[in-house]
């Protein structure tokens, strides 16, 4: 980045910081705080080890440096400035997962869109909420769109707060089915006074796998009995003979298989039941049910004293707004439009693109070619803070 085009931004988010008033973070006095500001050359410096008090008034500081990222502590700590980790006391910590569009399964960042990763990303994040309410029942929990290529949830029931590393990795696996042991989604249990092996439908990965069972059993009886052969033999382990087993079953034990009563049909529809299991957590198997769980990043969940980005400030590497979301925004956010700074739409700047480059953002689409042109500010923002543009004088 030239020194021109650091220069540029670094006013920019100055003027921004003058314009808002940011919301501090419970116990805020007691987090680390971290900033990385603009440096020359290509590396970056973080400044971390700071607490409030270091800082003096965090407005302020925003406001006069304008640091190009801004970050806050998951932990809480006694005293957060101390140079050392091991003298600063630690004493609590946010549980905190963080999903990263670039890490999705499936998403070949170089082959496809902005867009289109921040919108698989959305997805996963609805699906790890789903998995944070439901099944851990969580209800102190604040939702972030990273300003980059994602979205934080942090959690701060106090029953969380003071897990050490290892037991977060528990619930990492957990979301992540992790070797998830798919016989223990079964127990023994009496129905009608005799012994069934039946799958755990009350809640957990068995509620999961036990809906989407009932929605391929579903499908199988509005079909024709050669389509739903042809569709059972696309699942791993059934052939011919099996498929018709299980076809027998749905037909003569409905009730049986409503119930997740697994020995209903005999081995057939314990192999059906296998094999959506594998599909609803993210094995291969046939490719037809999408997994449910959540591909968070496990290293930022495991550290119990991670810097995390401070909601409302601004990205370095996109010049877009890191949003505190609240639930009801989710189903209509849309990070290109709503994290877009009001502060770098009302003019056009000149920029030089270095290469050909096109997407969409506050709301047009735009393609450019490799040179000079003049662009609506947070389109040139947004290039130069991601390293494909260069401000050039007016």
């Amino acid at each position: 980045m030239e020194g021109r085009t650091r220069r540029y931004l670094q006013g920019r988010f100055r003027d921004y910081y003058r314009g808002v008033d940011l919301d501090l973070p419970p116990a805020a006095d007691r987090r680390e705080w971290g900033h990385i500001p603009w440096t020359s050359g290509t590396g970056t410096t973080m400044i971390r080890h700071q607490s409030l008090l270091d800082l003096g008034d965090l407005a302020t500081f925003l406001r006069e440096d304008a640091p190009r990222h801004v970050y806050f502590s998951a932990a809480r700590f006694r005293d957060p400035g101390a140079s050392r980790m091991a003298d600063k006391g630690w004493e609590s910590a946010d549980l905190v997962f963080d999903l990263d569009a670039d890490h999705l399964p499936g998403v070949d960042p170089e082959a496809t869109s902005y867009a289109e990763m921040l919108s698989a990303c959305k997805d996963a994040l609805l699906r790890l909420l789903d998995l944070l309410d439901d099944d851990f029942a969580f209800t102190d929990t604040e939702v972030v769109f990273s300003g980059g290529r994602g979205y934080h949830v942090h959690v701060r029931d106090e029953g969380v707060a003071e897990l050490d590393s290892e037991e977060r990795r528990e619930i990492v696996d957990y979301i992540r089915a992790n070797d998830l042991d798919l016989d223990g989604l079964i127990e023994t249990r009496a129905v009608e006074g005799t012994p069934r092996r039946v799958l755990r439908t009350e809640g957990g990965w068995g509620r999961r796998v036990h809906e989407n069972l009932l929605d391929y059993v579903a499908e199988l009886q509005e079909m024709d009995e050669d389509d739903a052969m042809d569709r059972l033999q696309e699942l791993d382990g059934i052939g011919e003979g099996r498929a018709t087993t299980i076809l027998g079953a749905v037909e003569a034990n409905p009730d049986a298989i409503q119930r997740g009563n697994v020995e209903a049909g005999g081995p057939g529809v314990r192999t059906l039941l296998q094999a959506i299991a594998r599909e609803t957590v993210g094995v291969e198997s046939g490719g037809r049910i999408d997994a449910e769980t959540a591909p968070i990043d496990e290293p930022v969940t495991t550290d119990t004293n991670r810097l995390i980005r401070f909601p409302g400030s601004l990205h370095g590497g996109s010049g877009l707004r890191v949003v505190r979301l609240d639930r009801g925004e989710l189903a209509d956010f849309d990070p290109l439009v709503d994290a877009v700074p009001a502060r770098f739409t009302d003019r056009e700047i000149a920029v030089e693109v270095m290469d050909p480059v096109e997407g969409r953002l506050g709301g047009d689409s735009f393609t450019l070619s490799a040179g000079r042109h003049s662009v609506p500010e947070h389109v040139g923002v947004f290039l130069m803070a991601r390293g494909q543009a260069e401000k050039v004088q007016q």
